[in-house]
């Protein structure tokens, strides 16, 4: 049994995918994405949460089928253009659709009926993909899971879970009744269901071994079944012809070291959990003999990575934390669960892609998708994917090239991203994400995310400086970046502190150097945090050796959203600070907001106020200001994402124009001018466009960098976007 190094990997990983084509490097990219909201029915609530959530494709790999559970309906979706997707209708059903499997022309749809957790049922539903006319259905006498079927289309499996119900005894099994798995006979895509055949699990695991659970089943060549029991902890081999258990065995336990155990504020891979329940969620078949399970964890375990194991239980791989550090090396990493089950892989998906045997591995936490190339030993991590939030299920269509997940989570109701479909394509070229990761430092990798502002390192072409904001509330940080590298790459993590300890209470949006080699940054304040607006001065050390509070004139009238960057003009008794206000405050009329400045030799305090577009929805404001030759740039943004997103946009003022009145008069109105609309940019990954435009600076070449803020992987797609829009000054 091997465990995998680390970043190490993933490094070697992202330099082989920015290769040259001359060498044919085959690389997945994201080609497009589907709103799952786009395909609501006539009538339907557009505002109603939506999700995808197991994805199957029509065997001419043309049309994609998903579990809609929410809405009580499966989706189709017409991929004839795979990078332009089409709705292509729903079926509606009583109950909940859970997993969706195809045979020939019909979609098997397995759908949970049940009255209450003690009175399960369920049905599986046949369903024309043509004509989308449920065919007939079978009473499968249980709370149906997983549904597989083999590769002759002869036989179907579906895993009958019972689920526990979590608000009963804090969720501990057993909780009868007891679940099983049931196979059928198939012709031409329809069950016949007097064949069920019922196997019985009790007795096998060593957990609660009167109440197994399944959870995901998976046929191998030889029509063998590989059934995992999630919070029995257990895997059973199943023969599907005769329905008789082959083999059945613990997952076991991993011991890990080197992972994040405390939901602290701060990334810091230094704890252990020793004798970890893998606790699998998805199994899939390599081949005939092995099995890889992806080790969620939902009840007493998870541990953090995949397993590979032969038929009779012998571990042949094991993942450990590495497949959570290459996550973490992207920026991925998922702070708020560090105490639990951390990046929580969940689905999986085995395919053979040329002469490439891969599979995938989908973060539910981290929401990317790792790609690993099955050696028949040790397997290879080629790529990580980034997909829509929470990732549950994959399909891959090897014959067209293409792999599509389906990303569960919809954030309608807190006015976030939807729940998406969204489809890759393999072909030779170069890995378009991520666009930015870090080095590791001790054998482990710099933990980022939340990026906020940006500057730029004087006589440094291509390297910059960025900090977080108070996501990671323990963990104030200054990056350095090097962005001469494809992907970037954060080369050092320099702590904020405050009296020899991390600072606290901070929300740094906006760096600055101070031409000395320190940095002046501006705190972002929120009095529900008990959080101050503030200006920092902090040395060549990260520390922070003057702490300036707003003057009365301001806090007498501040709101949460404050200081969102800030930049020097001038040097020297000169030198001036200028900060962009994010919203109106109390005294701002609408639709302005403030550009404050403060000299520190006089401590003298003073404004002009900026006019923000207007936007049919949301709110609009400030995220960066930073100063280049004889303009002040500033990031203005709507709050919107996906398709309602349309101000992303970058802006600059004269610096001539900028001359501050004192405050608590009349402001002066400054003109600006737009340089470059942001969202082709935010377009280019063929993902939804992000909200957060955090970070904007010029480096000493004068090209442009933005950079955007994913809100630490919290009801985010943890996508950090890292692009440079070229020459500035020829704009």
């Amino acid at each position: 049994m091997k465990a995998f190094s680390i970043t190490a990997a993933l490094a070697a990983a992202l330099a082989a995918s920015t290769a040259s084509s001359v060498r044919a490097e085959q690389v997945f990219n994201r080609i497009a994405s589907f709103a799952v909201a786009d395909n609501l029915p006539e009538g339907a609530d557009r505002k109603a949460a939506t999700s995808a959530e197991i994805i199957a494709a029509s065997e001419d790999g043309r049309t994609l089928v998903y579990t809609d559970s929410p809405g009580k309906r499966i989706g189709f979706i017409d991929i004839t253009d795979a990078r332009a997707p089409a709705a292509g209708g729903t079926v509606s059903f009583e109950g909940e659709p859970t997993s969706v499997a195809i045979a020939g022309a019909k979609a098997l749809v397995a759908i949970n009926t049940r009255e209450s957790f003690t009175k399960p049922s369920g049905q599986l539903a046949m369903v024309d993909i043509a004509t989308r006319n449920v065919d007939a259905t079978c009473d499968l006498g249980g709370q149906p899971d997983s549904v597989a079927i083999n590769k002759e289309r002869t036989l179907a499996a579906i895993a009958i879970e019972n689920e526990r119900d979590e608000d009963v005894n804090d969720g501990k099994i057993p909780q009868l009744p007891a679940g099983d798995l049931v196979i059928l006979s198939l012709k031409d895509g329809i069950a016949d269901c007097a064949s069920i055949k019922r196997v019985a699990l009790t007795g096998l695991p060593e957990v609660a071994g009167d109440d197994p659970e399944p959870e995901f089943v998976a046929f191998n060549g030889k029509d063998e079944i590989a059934l995992t029991l999630q919070e029995n902890n257990h895997i059973v081999v199943i023969d599907g012809k005769s329905a008789a258990v082959k083999t059945h065995f613990s997952a076991g336990t991993v011991d890990l070291k080197g992972i994040d155990t405390k939901r602290d504020g701060a990334i810091s891979f230094a704890g252990e959990q020793a004798g970890r329940k893998r606790e699998p969620d998805a199994v899939k078949w390599l081949d005939d003999e092995r099995l890889v399970v992806a080790n969620e964890g939902d009840y007493e375990g998870g541990a953090r990575g995949f397993t590979i194991f032969d038929k009779t239980g012998r571990i042949l791989f094991e993942s450990g934390p590495s497949f959570e550090h290459a996550v973490a090396a992207i920026g991925h990493y998922t702070e708020k669960r560090s105490s639990a089950k951390g990046v929580e892989p969940e689905g999986l998906e085995a395919a053979r892609f040329g002469d490439d045997n891969l599979f995938f591995v989908l973060s539910e936490r981290a929401s990317v998708v790792g790609v690993y190339r099955d050696t028949g030993a040790d397997p290879k991590l080629l790529q990580l994917l980034p997909s829509g939030i929470s990732p549950e299920g994959a399909v891959a269509i090897a014959d067209r090239n293409l792999l599509a997940t389906a990303n569960e989570v919809d954030l309608i109701e807190d006015g976030g991203a939807r729940s998406h479909v969204m489809i890759y394509e393999r072909g030779e070229g170069e890995a378009a994400y991520p666009q930015i990761r870090s080095a590791e430092k001790d054998g482990l990798p710099i933990g980022f995310g939340a990026l906020s502002g940006l500057a730029a390192i004087a006589e440094k072409p291509g390297f910059l400086r960025a900090v977080n904001d108070s996501f990671f509330s323990s963990q104030p940080v200054i990056f350095t970046i090097d962005a001469t590298q494809k992907p970037a790459l954060i080369t050092e993590a320099l702590p904020i502190t405050r009296d020899g300890a991390p600072a606290q209470k901070l929300d740094i949006e906006g760096i600055a150097n101070d031409g000395e080699g320190g940095f002046w940054l501006a705190s972002e304040g929120n009095s529900d945090k008990l959080y101050s607006h503030a200006l920092l001065h902090v040395n060549e050390k990260g520390e922070i050796k003057q702490e300036i509070a707003l003057p009365a004139e301001l806090s007498a009238n501040e709101i949460r959203f404050g200081f969102e960057g800030v930049t020097t003009v001038g040097e020297g008794e000169d030198l001036t600070l200028w900060m962009a206000v994010q919203r109106e405050w109390k005294d701002d009329e609408k639709g302005f907001v403030k550009l404050v400045s403060y000299k520190p030799a006089t401590e003298e305090w003073g404004a002009v106020r900026y006019r923000l577009d207007k936007s049919e929805e949301g709110w609009v404001g400030l995220s960066e200001i930073s100063v280049h030759g004889d303009y002040a740039y500033v990031v203005e943004r709507d709050n919107l994402i996906g398709a309602a997103a349309k101000i992303k946009k970058l802006y600059r003022v004269a610096l001539a124009d900028l001359k501050p009145a004192a405050l608590g008069g009349e402001l002066p109105v400054v003109k600006k001018e737009e340089v470059r609309d942001l969202i082709p940019e935010l377009k280019a990954l063929n993902g939804y466009v992000v909200d957060k435009v955090e970070g904007f600076t010029v480096d000493a070449a004068g090209s442009g960098y933005i950079v955007t803020d994913n809100d630490g992987v919290d009801d985010s797609s943890g996508e950090t976007l890292f692009f440079s829009i070229g020459a500035i000054d020829a704009m």
